[in-house]
Formats: structure tokens, sequence, C-alpha cells
């Protein structure tokens, strides 16, 4: 059965996760897994002159891209994350802007070397509505690149997930899960050329790995 996502609920599980997860005192830094200085960087997108990154978050990674003078847009669908964000990174040439991804990328016709996703929306949007319009705003040969947990085995699809734990307000929202080679069959169906997934080992063995993709564009 497909995830109902309602996006006035999500928006305000996201602006709750914004006021804790912004640390006023971050520097940019650009890394696909949940462990500082472990695993590729951003060499997976090539060498972009535009990018666009998709639940931006703090904006770390695209402030970083910024900095090299790439062409650097993140959304990201938390009002308060996107103030913050503009606020911190103001002067490094990076774009924030407010939005739902589906809709940004459904209304919006500009083009990109580069599409990527750090633990953003590549894990929380369906797949199936999300790729195809990825794969609308790429240039030719352009990249999609995301990262996230693999899928705990036996659990795949849609995922529900609370915000903080068991108690309080329930907010929450969907996260998607597959195996590597479901990403990269739901990748080929909606037109990209190539797509390769994996699961990038944690440093400390036994402990919990990245999924990294990697699609291009025909």
């Amino acid at each position: 059965m497909p995830a109902h996502h309602d996006i006035v609920a999500e928006t305000e599980l996201w602006d709750a996760y914004a006021a804790s997860a912004f640390k006023d005192d971050a520097e940019p830094g650009f890394c696909w897994t949940q462990y500082a200085g472990h695993g590729p960087g951003p060499e997976l997108l090539g060498d972009p002159r535009s990018v666009l990154e998709i639940g931006c978050g703090t904006g770390r990674a695209l402030a970083h891209l910024a900095r090299q003078g790439i062409a650097a847009r993140g959304v990201d669908l938390s009002p308060v994350m996107v103030r913050k964000t503009t606020a911190k990174w103001d002067g490094t040439g990076a774009v924030f802007v407010c939005a739902e991804v589906l809709e940004h990328l459904s209304e919006h016709e500009e083009l990109y070397d580069a599409v990527y996703s750090v633990f953003g929306a590549a894990w929380f949007t369906d797949p199936g509505r999300l790729f195809p319009l990825v794969r609308r705003r790429l240039k030719p040969g352009g990249v999609f690149v995301f990262s996230q947990p693999p899928a705990i085995p036996g659990a795949y699809g849609p995922q529900g997930m609370y915000k903080g734990g068991f108690a309080g307000k329930a907010l929450y929202t969907y996260r998607y899960s597959f195996r590597p080679a479901v990403w990269e069959r739901l990748l080929a169906r909606a037109g990209f050329a190539s797509a390769d997934a994996r699961v990038l080992d944690a440093p400390q063995p036994g402990h919990i790995g990245t999924l990294l993709v990697r699609a291009v564009a025909p």
C-alpha cells in the first residue's frame, strides 16, 4: 500500500528537527556517510558547474560546494531550517529554497549537472515519483547521487518513522528502504542510463553501513 504523506504534518516534524539539528558553529563540509571523514567525497558528483541538493538540511554540504565556485541550490521542506541556513551561509553563494521537493522539481525548469541527497529527500520521498522528476532536471550526462542507511533485512518499501522516540506528540514521516539491486531497477525504470547501488561498510566492524547510490542520465 502506498504511504500517505501529510505535508503539513511532515513540515512540523522537520521544523522540530531543525530546532535541534542546526549548530551555529558548524563549518562547511561534505561527507556521504554518517561517520566523519569516512568514505568518498564530492568527487562522486563529477566536475559540476551547477548542483541541486534535495533535502539540504543544515546546508553544510551545499556551502562547501558553493565556496568552490559551483552554482549551488538546496531545497528543504522546513521553513525553520531554510531561515537558519540562509542566515548561516550568507556570503557563500549557496541558495536555499523552502519547498516540497516533488512540487519544486515539477514546477521549475532549471537543469543541473548534478542532483544529490545526503540522508535527505531521496530517503523520505516515494522513488516512483521522485526519480523521473530528478531525471528531467539533469543535463545530458548529469549525475544523481544519494546516500542513506541501508535497509534492515526483511523490511522493504515505505517505513514509518516517529521523531524523537515514542513519547510526546505523534510527529512522523515515511522513509523508503530497498535492496541495492531494487534501487538500481527503480532508477533504470525512471530513464537513467546507468545506476550503481552498494552498501559501504562502516569504519568499525558490526556498525551500520551506508547505502550509496549513483546514477547517470543519458
